[in-house]
């Protein structure tokens, strides 16, 4: 029997842009963000200066990443006032638009983690340690316990992102490593370990997330044909079930401050159950009738030929 490959029936009944649409526009936005980083280092053309740690877009508009601020604080640093603005619009911004929004859409290691959870399916590999969620604020409190034991901003020193930046700058080898090993440790030892259960970044953003007002929807979960699709491709499959499996009239709306807003499972779904949609949403499609079922008293054939 031949594994069932999820995304396949979608892009069979919907076309290649409609089952890839979510994941095509992230890796041009990833990307996006990567080149307007690179752009004055390698080219001189200096659109945003810094990294996604911290940086300055067109010399005006300052970002800073929460969790930097946070690590600042407990070093007992206190920052300037650019920082707490650049602070304040990235917080506002992913109200607006989904916490771990920033995992899926942003994050450059994203790529790295989404192509071992692809091997992982088509190697078969099993799902393997299964790590506890709680141990995503372990780690948090871990690094921000280092940062104020050092008085320095100490997890920047082995951050992925970072490194990954560096690498691409300077072709550092330390970069490199860390990625493979995180690559590595997806592919073998936990599906989606790193960004799921480690790093302390989705971690900060997840907070904001349990407040942001884009959400996904399965506003469409009466046509749910089960197909498990969706928990394959999701990077937090536990965030689906609520939603999409409620009982006693639970909403639709994915809630969670995990959800990344990734799109993956509207894209895979042939039987378009999910969408985009607000944190107040409560809308949910009725049950389409199956034509196969004859209504009570009509006969087969004629329930067949009414359909």
């Amino acid at each position: 029997m031949t594994a069932r490959i999820p995304g396949r029936a979608a892009w069979a009944e919907h076309g290649f842009w409609s089952a890839h649409r979510y994941l095509i526009l992230r890796r041009l936005s990833q990307l996006g963000v990567l080149a307007l980083f690179l752009a004055g280092p390698l080219l001189g053309v200096w659109i945003v200066k810094g990294t996604l740690a911290a940086s300055l877009t067109l010399e005006v508009m300052p970002l800073t990443d929460p969790f930097v601020v946070a690590q600042t604080l407990v070093a007992r640093h206190w920052p300037e006032m650019t920082t707490f603005t650049g602070l304040g619009i990235v917080v506002a911004f992913y109200l607006v638009f989904g916490g771990r929004s920033y995992c899926a859409w942003v994050c450059p290691i994203n790529p790295v983690t989404d192509l071992a959870a692809w091997l992982r399916r088509r190697l078969g590999v099993e799902k393997g340690w299964a790590m506890r969620r709680e141990t995503r604020w372990l780690v948090a409190l871990a690094v921000l316990t280092a940062a104020a034991a050092t008085g320095t901003v100490a997890f920047e020193l082995i951050n992925p992102i970072t490194l990954l930046y560096r690498a691409a700058l300077f072709g550092t080898f330390a970069g490199l490593v860390v990625v493979v090993a995180v690559f590595a440790f997806d592919l073998v030892v936990a599906r989606d370990g790193w960004c799921g259960h480690l790093c302390p970044v989705g971690t900060a953003y997840g907070l904001i997330g349990k407040a942001t007002l884009l959400r996904v929807s399965a506003r469409g979960r009466e046509r749910c044909d089960d197909c498990l699709d969706c928990f394959a491709v999701c990077p937090e499959p536990h965030v689906i079930a609520p939603a999409l499996r409620a009982r006693a009239g639970g909403g639709p709306v994915i809630m969670s401050g995990d959800c990344t807003v990734c799109g993956r499972c509207i894209d895979v779904c042939p039987e378009r159950v999910f969408g985009l949609a607000h944190r107040f949403d409560t809308r949910v499609d009725a049950a389409a009738p199956s034509p196969a079922r004859p209504a009570a008293g009509q006969s087969e054939p004629a329930a067949l030929e009414k359909a």
